[in-house]
């Protein structure tokens, strides 16, 4: 019986019939896969293979995908800090001045190309911006002193809203929160539009401040900053505020809180020439 005969009675296609097997020879492939595994260390199989095929060394990326496996060079998955479950809250509004603050990181970069991040805070019901803070590393430590210091010309509010980096959810504040009795919120992951008045101010800082410099040393962009901070609470018009700035607004009403331990000084009919005559920190 002929083999064309033969296949169509089994339905088998002659080229399986002929099909001959021909071990390859992995080893120039298997060695300059570890090659580049190891120089690209959080490549896949994929971007490896496309590599390799460009060297003529596969073809085919299933023959990259069973070498990949075998040499057990898959990248390690790098998994997302799991956060503690915390009670869902409704989204307080604010209704008087230091009853709710909010608190953010914007980084930006010198002139020589090294990164700051400067921390911004803002009263959400005044629009104020009691600090903002630029240095090149900030720490829970260090935002727990600077609460401390605004506690004493501005009072403390009764709650703070952030995200969950890792600053705010450090210990140093979470013991900060005890001492003084000032509340911690966390927005939820992925979720910046819950603390929306940081968000605001920031994009107002960046496009009037950072965007609008160019800072030649850390000192030199503290200056800068701490004026636009001033000027953007006493001269610069506020919309939702009826064009009011901040600290005309503020001045109309709101008291402070004492916080636990401190004595702030009493912001009156003087609060608007408190604000207005602020010194510029060098």
């Amino acid at each position: 019986m002929s083999q064309r005969r033969a296949c169509g009675l089994v339905r088998l296609h002659r080229s399986v019939a002929r099909y001959r097997h021909r071990p390859g020879d992995d080893g120039p492939a298997r060695q300059r896969l570890r090659e580049l595994a190891g120089e690209y260390r959080r490549y896949g199989y994929l971007r490896l293979h496309i590599l390799l095929r460009n060297e003529g060394l596969v073809m085919n990326r299933k023959r990259t995908y069973r070498l990949y496996r075998e040499e057990n060079l898959s990248v390690r998955r790098r998994g997302r800090r799991r956060l503690p479950r915390r009670e869902r809250k409704p989204i307080l509004i604010a209704t008087r001045r230091n009853q709710v603050w909010a608190m953010d990181f914007v980084s930006d970069a010198l002139w020589t190309g090294r990164r700051f991040r400067s921390l911004v805070i803002v009263d959400n019901f005044t629009k104020e911006s009691p600090a903002i803070l630029p240095e090149f590393s900030i720490s829970g430590e260090r935002i727990a002193r600077l609460l401390d210091e605004l506690a004493i010309r501005h009072g403390l509010p009764e709650e703070i809203v952030s995200d969950n980096g890792p600053e705010f959810t450090s210990k140093a504040m979470f013991l900060w929160s005890r001492r003084t009795g000032v509340r911690l919120r966390f927005i939820d992951p992925g979720k910046p539009v819950q603390n929306a008045f940081a968000e605001s101010l920031i994009g107002k800082f960046r496009d009037e401040c950072l965007n609008d410099n160019w800072f030649g040393g850390l000192p030199e962009a503290k200056r800068i900053i701490e004026a636009w901070r001033i000027h953007y609470n006493t001269r610069r018009p506020h919309g939702s505020l009826g064009y009011l700035t901040p600290a005309q607004y503020a001045a109309r009403g709101g008291a402070l809180r004492s916080p636990k331990g401190f004595a702030p000084r009493p912001l009156a009919a003087g609060t608007e020439a408190v604000l207005q005559t602020e010194t510029l920190t060098p």
